[in-house]
């Protein structure tokens, strides 16, 4: 099958993936909170940046390497960690982390992920990253950052815009809780989707394994109220300096919208800052991220990481032209297990991969340096 001629962009796969997933599950992986309006704002900021179109540069072959904590990647783009990945598409986890290792690119587990460190340990490759909502018991945060060093995990992320449990509404009227209660409306919403149903059955119902194996509960909580919020605290500044204490490699802080908060970071020693809104997930008056990204480039010499609202390679040249220095996406590999499986990621990192070549022709741009100076300025957009 020649996976670009029937499904040539995101969207095409977001379709076929709507409908092979139950409904319940798809209003958890595509909904923000709120009205969502910071959801459209993503998307709707990143097309207004506009890049400038070059002519008469001849035939060349764009250089797409980028070096992230000491490291050489093929493409400056990898996956962003995803609760409940395996309730998404059964074995997410395994398969996103077999895939990032074979094509060279980070990949993130989340903390509420349906696998623990242990569990992924042999799929991951050197560039797997941890995301960690912070527990308060500090014998468990000690623990757990153990399993994730001893399982392989080289960087850590310290999510830090989850200070309180969003109420993502849309989600909540899904019938999305957490573990899944299998009630006659979810049983025939799983009907419907034959493929997911089965690989569940293969993999048994996916359940936050690292959160339960600290904290047992027979409760099915709703899904923004799930077992992670017993346990987690909203972090200081102390807690990110005990952080930095207990672990020796890369340590990122995602959710910085706030260039104030970038300048801080820096002197906290901090390896890398990731700009992030949540996809529009925690608050539904946040400005895009991609507006934020130039302020906190600004104020910091850190690494910069970028998400919210990509729906293409185009969106990953536009992050980089304002000064990302990476870009992650969590929603769109998703797409691509749910439209088609394990070859389905791997089709979402050839398309994003092929958008990039073809725009950076357009532009004229034969590496990745080359793009800040083809940015139009916004009166021109």
């Amino acid at each position: 099958m020649n996976l670009h001629s029937r499904y040539p962009a995101l969207s095409d796969l977001k379709a076929r993936a709507k409908r092979r997933i139950p409904h319940f599950v798809w209003e958890y992986l595509d909904s923000a909170t709120g009205d969502e309006s910071t959801l459209r704002r993503n998307h709707d900021a990143l097309e207004n940046v506009l890049l400038r179109t070059s002519i008469l540069h001849g035939e060349a072959e764009p250089d797409l390497t980028t070096t992230l904590f000491g490291r050489d990647h093929p493409l400056p783009f990898g996956v962003a960690p995803v609760g409940m990945s395996g309730l998404i598409w059964p074995g997410a986890e395994h398969s996103l982390a077999r895939m990032a290792k074979a094509e060279g690119i980070p990949f993130c587990l989340s903390t509420m992920a349906s696998q623990t460190p242990d569990d992924i340990a042999g799929s991951i490759g050197p560039d797997a990253w941890f995301q960690l909502y912070p527990p308060r018991d500090r014998t468990i945060l000690a623990d757990m950052l153990k399993r994730a060093k001893d399982a392989g995990f080289t960087g850590l992320i310290l999510t830090v815009d989850v200070p309180v449990a969003s109420r993502r509404e849309r989600q909540i009227r899904g019938g999305m809780t957490n573990p899944p209660s299998i009630t006659p409306k979810i049983l025939a919403q799983m009907a419907m989707c034959p493929a997911w149903s089965l690989g569940i059955a293969k993999t048994g119902m996916p359940r936050p394994r690292l959160m339960e194996s600290y904290v047992q509960t027979r409760t099915a909580l709703p899904s923004n109220q799930h077992i992670g919020y017993l346990m987690r605290t909203s972090p200081d500044w102390d807690y990110l300096k005990e952080l930095r204490d207990i672990w020796d490699g890369p340590l990122i802080v995602k959710g910085v919208m706030n260039p104030g908060d970038a300048a801080r970071l820096s002197d906290e020693g901090v390896d890398a800052i990731w700009v992030s809104n949540h996809a529009g997930r925690q608050f539904a008056g946040s400005p895009a991220t991609i507006t934020a990204l130039p302020a906190i480039r600004a104020a910091t010499q850190l690494p910069v990481i970028f998400d919210s609202g990509v729906t293409g390679g185009l969106d990953i040249l536009r992050a980089l032209a304002l000064g990302a220095d990476f870009v992650m996406l969590g929603r769109a590999f998703h797409y691509g297990l749910g439209a088609l499986g394990d070859a389905g990621a791997a089709h979402v990192v050839d398309l994003l991969r092929q958008d990039m070549i073809s725009n950076m022709g357009q532009i004229g741009a034969r590496k990745l340096s080359d793009l800040p100076a083809t940015l139009l300025p916004p009166a021109t957009a």
